[in-house]
Parts: C-alpha cells; structure tokens; sequence
C-alpha cells in the first residue's frame, strides 16, 4: 500500500481523477489482491482452529460469522470473473469493488483475529458451552468410567463387608461346633480317596490330631480295628452311602467304645473324592443301658413280685382325687374293669347302702389329714363281700391335699369264716351236749351186753375211737361236712390198708354233713366188729363191698339222696340173731332217727347185706 501511495504521489493525480489512470487502477487492483488473500488466510485459519476446537459463535459473534461468509461470497465472485479472463482493469467500479472486499476481509480478519485471542485468554460462556458440546462425548465416556469406578469401589465394599460378616458368622459356628464336638466328645476328621486324614477334630485338645494329618488307619488303629474301619471307609467312596459301625480303640481316656459314622465327600463334577466322618465315645451310654437294663430288670421283678402279692393277699390299691373320683387303680373290682373304674365317682359304681361307707372314711382322711379304716361291705348279686379299707390322704403341691390313697382288703372269707365259727361254736355246744349223751347211752348198752369189765372197755374203747375218727375228719374239713369216701376208708383203715385189701369201696363224690358223718361213722364201726367176729372179715377168704349211688327219693321230686349197700360175701353161714344188739340199734334205729334215713338191714345165709339211704338235706351241695 506504501509502494502504490508512493506511485501516485509521484504522478501528480488528486482525488478520484486518478483513478482513471490505468497504472494506478492496476496497483489499486494488486493490492486489494493481496489483502483479498490475507484475509482469506486468516479467515481460512481461524475457521480451521474454531473447527478443530469444535466451537460454535452462534451467540456472541452471530453477526461476525455471517460477515465472514458475505466476505468469502464477494471473494469467490471477484475470483471467478478474473478466472473467466474479463479485462475489467480499466473499469473504475471494478477496481473499487476489489478495494470494498479487501477492507471487507481486513476488517473481518481484524475481529476474528481479536476474537480468537479474548478466546484464548477468558474463554466466555458461549466458547465453554461450545467447548462442553465439543467435549461431551468423551465427558460422558470419562463419566461411564467414573459411575463404573465408583460402583466397582462400592461393590468392593460390599463385598469387604459381607466377607467380614461371613468370616465372623463362620468363626462363631466353628465356635459353636467345636463346643458341640467337645462337649459330646465328638472325634471329627475327613479323609481324601486314598484314607489319608486331611483335617481332624480332637475333642481333648491334644497334638494327636495334628498327628494324624497325612496318616492312614493302618498306620494309627490296631491291626483288627484297621481293617474293619478301612474296609467300612471302602466301600463308602465306592458306594457314595454312608455306614456307620462300633469299633474299640485307644484314645486319651484309655479304652472306649466308638460308633463310627461316615459319609461320601462329592466333589464339583460329583464324584466322591473323600469321605467325612465322626466317632462318638458310646462307652458310657452303653454303660447306662446296662445300668437301665438291670434296673429295668429289677423293676420288673419288683413289679411282679408285687402283683404276685396283690393277687396272693386279696388287695387292690387304687387313688381318688378330691372329688373322690377315681384317677388309678390296680386290678378290677365290684365286678368291674379298670377301665370302667377308672374316671368314675363313688356314686356311679357302688349301691346306694355302701356309698356312705366308702364315702364316710375319704371325706375324713381329706378332712383332717390322717390315715382312716374301717370296715366296708358291698352286695354284689346274691352275696355281700366285706373289705378292709385303709384311707391315706396324698399330698400334693404346696403341702395340700390331692386326694387319697386305699388299700382295699377283701375279708369275705374272714367274716365268713367268723360267721361260720360262731355257728360252729353253737353247733358244737349242741352236738356236744348230744354227744356226750350218745356216749353215755353207749356206755350203757355197752355195760349191758359185756360179759367181763374187760369186755366192756374194749367195746367201749372201739366205739369211742370210731366216734373219734369222725370228729377228726370233721375238724379237718373245719367241721363243713366230710367225704363219704374219705369217711368210709378211715372206719375201715386197718381191712383196707396193707396186703390184705379186703374191702371194695366205689362210688361217686359225696359229702355228708357233720351230723350224718357222725352217725354213719359209728354205724359202720359196728357192721365192721360185726363182720371181724361173726361175719366175712372173721375168715381169711371174706370179702366186704361197699358200694353208694345217688338216686331220687321219690320220682319226680326232683331231689337226690345217697343210697349206700353194704355186702358180705364168702363169710361162714349167717343165721338171724335171736335178739338185736347195740350194733344193730346204732345201724337201725339211730341212723333211722338221727338222719330220717331208710336202713335196711337183713341177714342172708350168704352174709350181712345192710341199705342205708340219706336224704339230701344231710348232703352237702357243690362239694
């Protein structure tokens, strides 16, 4: 610009005359050129920089932007006409058209260039905006990495404090197990296939466990044990199902008793790949069970000795709550079971005239506190039972009273017994007075009909011992009534017992009362002397029957009597006696008289035949 201000000062031109001068239209021309191209370079640069930071001016230089694109708009046009080869050099308006555009892009290059240094130094709003625009991809890729970093961090933590809480919650349960195991003397281990131990647990804390790490069975248990635990460990990794067994070893304690329990150990592809497993020390639980079994032993017997003794002694033992209602009792009783009894009242098992009884002795005991017994008696059907009752009251909590506890004694037989002595005793005061008549009356028939003194006392003697054999048998029988055949062998002992067997008894089992025994004892003592003098037992070959039957006393009455034969055979000739004696008085009139019995006594020359029959009320019934 200073060359071309140099050129026309020197050629005189003023103003816009000299615009007309084709020199100075030419300079004119190449200087607006080169400014043209300046400013485009500078445009061209900054444009480049703005895009390579990605910056956008909409706000701030909106309207420097569009001059620069006018500017690029103008310089196309002035390039195009000059490509085209149109000589407008000598044109004034050309030449100030290319002026306007170089000043055009001077000035905007000026402002882009300012424009762009502000930038550099105090980037504004819009260029932060435009700067965030241009970064905000990899913003967001560096914020992924950010959010991913801190979740990773998060997680890390998470992860940190679920293994501390794991870590803590696993070492307590190893705590509690271990308590466990040594507290039940558990002996624990694992082993690989190969039954080599890889871990073990020592309930008594010794370095035997560390010991055994690494060991096999052979190596620790004696021979026997070894194989027979190696064999079990075996066949459960064959298998992959657990067995358990008892062996015998050694351990701190001396020697035990060990149930042995192992399982199969799977692997992650499911295949067994060792085997776990626990010995617990059984010696004192099968000490126990021996213990339990001799006291179990013991209580059992205990037990049956003392229902033995129940049974034996006629007593039931039962309790009763307050309510007197039963809550346990030992056996049955009043004709019913235990499990009728139990859960019932008084009122609901006993008569109406025995609930007072009963009720009388508990509501005592509960009442004061001791013991109450007394006599009770219950009718049961057609017979009345008597007990002995015994009333404890049993205690509860507190010191108070749950209810009672009896013992029932059933003394039926006792009171009956009484009863039957006393009429026992009546009888005998009776028969006493009537016996020693009838002994009197036979001491005088006696005297009548001996010869001698001595023939009187041997008589007598006889008969009083006859009178005597009856009475013991009665006494025997506790004077209810005798056998007839018991009665028939002990009047007749000395023919019957030994070599000779010289009287046949036969008959059915019948039972006198003790006024027919009586009688029927002395009649047979005389058909007896009568024979050893006169008739079949006089003589070696002489043989005495006596045979009895039952049979009706008349038809259809319905009651049976006892006929009773005496038979002599192979005796001497028998003749009928001129006169009776005492004999044939006591056989015919006093069992005639004393018993309301038919006799028939006859006297055939083959031997003494005499039919005797009683009555049923001189028999016994049921026996």
């Amino acid at each position: 610009m200073s060359a071309v201000g140099d050129r026309l000062g020197g050629s005189g031109c003023d103003g816009v005359a000299c615009l007309g001068s084709p020199e100075v239209q030419a300079l004119l021309a190449l200087g607006a050129g080169v400014v043209i191209a300046l400013s485009l370079l500078a445009i061209v640069m900054s444009v480049l920089w703005l895009a390579s930071r990605r910056s956008v001016f909409l706000g701030q230089h909106g309207a420097l932007l569009w001059a620069a694109g006018y500017f690029a708009v103008l310089s196309s046009a002035v390039h195009l006409v000059d490509l085209a080869g149109a000589d407008l050099s000598g044109l004034v308006w050309w030449t100030l058209a290319k002026i306007a555009t170089a000043i055009l892009g001077a000035v905007i290059a000026v402002l882009l260039v300012r424009a762009l240094a502000r930038l550099t130094r105090n980037p504004g709003p819009a260029v932060a905006v435009a700067a965030a625009d241009t970064d905000a991809p990899l913003r967001r890729e560096v914020a992924g990495h950010e959010t991913t970093l801190r979740e990773l961090e998060a997680t890390q933590r998470d992860l940190e404090t679920r293994v501390e809480q794991r870590t803590h919650e696993l070492n307590l349960v190893r705590a509690r197990l271990e308590t466990a195991l040594r507290g039940a003397y558990v002996h624990a281990f694992s082993q690989d296939r190969d039954l080599h131990y890889t871990w073990v647990y020592d309930p008594d804390g010794g370095e035997g466990a560390d010991e055994m790490l690494g060991r096999t069975d052979r190596e620790i248990l004696p021979a026997d044990v070894a194989e027979t635990v190696i064999a079990l460990k075996r066949r459960v990794i064959e298998t992959g199902r657990s067995e358990s067994c008892e062996v015998c070893a050694v351990s701190s304690r001396g020697r035990a008793l060990y149930a042995l329990h192992v399982e199969p150990a799977f692997g992650a592809d499911g295949g067994v790949e060792g085997l776990t497993g626990a010995a617990i020390d059984i010696s004192r639980m099968r000490s126990l069970e021996s213990e339990q079994q001799r006291l179990t032993d013991e209580l059992r017997g205990a037990l049956h000795r003392y229902e033995i003794a129940l049974r034996g002694s006629h007593v039931t033992l039962f309790n009763q709550d307050r309510d007197l209602r039963f809550t346990w009792i030992s056996n049955a009783l009043f004709g019913r079971t235990v499990d009728e009894i139990v859960g019932r009242v008084d009122a609901e098992l006993l008569p109406a005239e025995s609930r007072e009884q009963f009720g009388a002795l508990m509501r005592a005991a509960l009442a004061s506190g001791r013991a109450q017994g007394g006599e009770v008696s219950i009718k049961e059907a057609d017979k009345t039972r008597w007990y002995d009752l015994h009333v404890e009251p049993l205690p509860g909590d507190n010191g108070s009273i749950a209810g009672v506890t009896c013992a029932l004694f059933d003394i039926t037989e006792r009171k009956t017994s009484e009863g039957h002595l006393r009429l026992l005793m009546r009888e005998l005061t009776h028969r006493s007075k009537n016996l020693l008549a009838v002994i009197q009356s036979m001491a005088r028939q006696t005297a009548r009909n001996a010869g001698t003194i001595d023939d009187f006392l041997d008589a007598f003697g006889d008969r009083l011992q006859a009178i005597a054999t009856s009475h013991d048998l009665l006494v025997q029988e506790g004077w209810y009534g005798a056998s007839l055949n018991d009665l028939t062998r002990r009047q007749l002992a000395k023919y019957i017992d030994g070599t000779a067997d010289r009287v046949a008894l036969s008959g059915p089992a019948v039972h006198l009362k003790p006024a027919a025994a009586q009688s029927f004892g002395l009649a047979l003592h005389e058909l007896a002397m009568n024979a050893e003098r006169f008739g079949a037992l006089s003589v070696p070959q002489g043989r005495v029957e006596v045979n009895w039957r039952r049979l009706p006393l008349a038809e259809g009455s319905g009651e049976e009597g006892v006929e009773i034969v005496w038979t002599e055979h192979g005796g001497p000739d028998v003749a009928t006696p001129i006169s009776r004696g005492f004999g044939s008085l006591v056989v015919e009139k006093n069992l005639s008289r004393a018993l309301d019995a038919e006799v028939a006594l006859s006297f055939d020359p083959s031997g003494v035949r005499c039919r005797m029959l009683i009555p049923a009320s001189h028999l016994l019934a049921g026996r």
